[in-house]
Formats: C-alpha cells, structure tokens, sequence
C-alpha cells in the first residue's frame, strides 16, 4: 500500500497552526531551526505513522520546496521515506537526491502549456496592492509565492485572479498567509501517479487540506482531509458532497485521526490480501 500525505497542516503544524498551547502534551518537534521548534507533530500520529512506515510506502507530498523539505529533521532522521514529492510536484525525490528526468518533463510541459513566470508575475503583481504583499518568492524556478495580509484581501480578488490565471494555465490558491501561483502541469496527482507506477500501482490513501490536495486526493483510492483548510471550506460551503471524509478534530490532532484512518484501511487491504504479503 502507498500512503502519500500533504505535510503542512495535515501531519505537521506550524506554531501558529497547531491550534493548542505549545506545551499541551503529545506534541513532537518535527521541524527545528536554530534550535527553535517551528513546527510539530502530534505524538500518537508519529507512533502510527512509525509503525506502519514499514509496511507501506509512506510517500511525503509538499508545496514546500527542495531545501525547504530537507530542513524538516522528522523526515530525515526518524521516518526517511525513500520517496518524497515536493515544490508541489515539480521535483520528486528519490533516496534524497532529485529525479533529473522528472523535472525536465515538468519544465517541457509548463513551457508547452503555461505562459511564461514574468508574465504570470505581473498579472498577479496588478492585481494585488503593494502593501497587501509581504514577500514574494519564485519557489525551485516553478511557481510563485505570495506572502500577503490576508485580512486586507478584498473577498473577490483571489477569485478573480484565480480565473485569469487559469486561462494562462497557471492555478491561484490562497493557503493560510501564503498566495501560490502555479502552473498546471506542477501539480502533486502527475508527481504521485508517476511514483505509483514505479511502486507496481499499489492501492493508494492520501491525506490533505488545501486546494493544491485536491487532485492528490482525488487521485487515491481512499482520502481523508481534515476539519480545517480550503477542502473543509469548500465542504461547509456544499462544493464538495460526500467525495471522502473529514476528521473531527482540527489543528495538529487531525493527524491522529488521519493516521488511526490509514492504519485501518492497510489492516483491511491485508486482511483482503491485497497487495504484498
């Protein structure tokens, strides 16, 4: 079985996103810089994932840059995947190191079907005041971030914008303070279908929370996303009906709920004989 999980605000929270005081129990670091503790994962969820991490091919699936992933210790020193998806599927990882070949397919079919990053970068720039924008980053020579002051955005504006972009091919999504312009063919389903392959097709779970997720879990046989972010939104607003369930709990918990739902979907497929002995 393949487990391919987004990271942030599905398994790993950020300070400000965990949702409970930093020193409420069954939290773990899982990401420190400098010696300070930036981002956490729930304790019970560390266990589950361990313990079924060899068993399953547990696949990380980010936004996150190449250099920004590395720098998360959890996933280097304690459970070190063999593959990982980052820059929102614009590099796969392989032991570590970059898959070259996958990379230059990415860059052949954003330049065949997206307009060019200066011009997506203007269009997005027009639409946005200068002091709604706190920084800007162009992320692994893909796509775009926007850091922004979410509570000065008029309601319309992402929308808008994200209907410009589309017509450009390039996708807008608003996550938290973070504003992502993103060609289309940088998306995590091509990346992980491209992985599932190379793992014989096994039966795929997947886990996530923003709009960026969304074809990832679509792609899964199974999904599950938890009670916070853009898929939960969209859900409480009737855009999504009934495509997978939510975890009760929001902030860092959700990952307990999201891996006690992995484990019985794998305790399942095995009982079924599905997949590898």
């Amino acid at each position: 079985m393949i487990y391919a999980s987004d990271l942030d605000r599905t398994l790993i929270y950020s300070r400000n996103a965990i949702g409970v005081p930093e020193d409420s129990p069954g939290l773990v670091p899982a990401e420190i810089i400098n010696g300070t503790t930036v981002s956490y994962i729930s304790e019970r969820a560390l266990s589950q994932l361990i313990s079924l991490a060899g068993n399953i091919v547990f696949m990380p699936v980010t936004t996150r840059t190449v250099e920004q992933y590395k720098r998360i210790n959890l996933f280097q020193e304690t459970v070190v995947p063999d593959y990982a998806v980052t820059s929102n599927g614009g590099n796969i990882l392989i032991d570590g190191k970059v898959d070259m070949e996958w990379r230059a397919s990415v860059g052949k079919r954003v330049e065949l079907h997206s307009a060019p990053a200066e011009e997506i970068r203007t269009i997005v720039r027009s639409a946005l005041r200068e002091e709604w924008i706190l920084t800007e980053r162009y992320c692994d020579g893909l796509f775009f971030t926007f850091v922004v002051h979410r509570d000065l955005l008029p309601p319309n504006v992402v929308s808008q914008l994200a209907d410009k972009l589309n017509d450009l091919g390039w996708k807008a999504s608003l996550q938290g303070r973070k504003l992502y312009a993103v060609p289309e063919a940088v998306n995590k389903s091509a990346a992980i279908e491209h992985v599932r392959r190379t793992v014989q097709n096994e039966p795929m779970v997947a886990s996530g929370d923003s709009l960026l997720d969304k074809c990832l879990l679509d792609a899964a046989d199974y999904a599950i996303a938890p009670c916070h972010g853009e898929i939960f939104a969209e859900h409480q607003e009737g855009l999504r009906v009934g495509v997978y369930p939510f975890t009760t709990c929001s902030g860092v918990f959700a990952s307990d709920e999201i891996l006690q739902y992995v484990g019985t979907i794998y305790n399942n497929l095995k009982a079924l004989g599905v997949g590898p002995p």
